[in-house]
């Protein structure tokens, strides 16, 4: 468990900041530091009763108007490293029974608590307040190596979707967290979600070969 300052979600300081704020990381002529594929979304599945709850109290994070990725630049890729630290840092995780007395309840919270679902709206949120696109940070539920479901936020970019976790604060492309993926939002209907095909079509953004771009995830 992380320590708790007793602030209220400062996060990023005072307020969003814009995305050139995290300019700087690595130098300019970027490469990705993680290896990465592009998630396939598979059958419509079942929608989380506690999203839909969520999406009630809190519409403006539920529009999706198009399907959107970002550009993995420098200034993308420190924002999400410092989005993903700021927020494992500020809330101390506790499970909905015991904070809201129920067993499943999705929230932005406000009180520095929260569980895993918490954890990924709140980076959800913070990244879109600094100019990224809401379609492009859906939430995903996997099964960790415990046998534990679990929420995490994923990123799509242009070289492959990432995810961010409050488990650990490194920043990794969705086929590197050893996850059993369970399903995720659909990138296109806001109140939809979709199966993860855990086999996908490689199709890297760097120069690799035609035979490397249909390559599988190993099991």
């Amino acid at each position: 468990m992380r320590n708790f300052s007793g602030v209220v979600l400062t996060l990023l300081a005072l307020g969003a900041p814009a995305a050139n704020a995290f300019e700087g990381v690595v130098p300019a002529n970027f490469v990705a530091p993680v290896q990465a594929r592009f998630m396939s979304s598979g059958e419509a599945a079942a929608v989380p009763a506690g999203y839909v709850s969520f999406c009630i109290r809190f519409a403006d994070q539920c529009q999706i108007s198009a399907t959107d990725s970002i550009v993995l630049d420098n200034t993308t890729w420190k924002a999400l490293n410092q989005i993903t630290a700021s927020v494992n840092d500020a809330i101390w995780p506790e499970e909905d029974q015991k904070h809201y007395g129920r067993a499943e309840y999705w929230n932005i919270p406000t009180d520095g608590l929260g569980d895993c679902e918490d954890y990924a709206l709140t980076k959800r949120k913070e990244l879109t307040a600094a100019g990224y696109p809401i379609s492009a940070l859906r939430i995903a539920i996997v099964v960790t190596r415990q046998g534990e479901r679990h929420a995490v936020l994923t990123v799509a970019t242009d070289k492959g979707d990432l995810v961010l976790d409050n488990l650990n604060d490194e920043v990794k492309g969705w086929n590197s967290t050893g996850y059993r993926w369970i399903e995720r939002q659909d990138p296109v209907h806001a109140m939809q979600w979709v199966s993860v095909d855990e086999n996908p079509v490689m199709l890297a953004a760097a120069a690799h070969s035609d035979e490397d771009s249909t390559a599988q995830i190993p099991h």
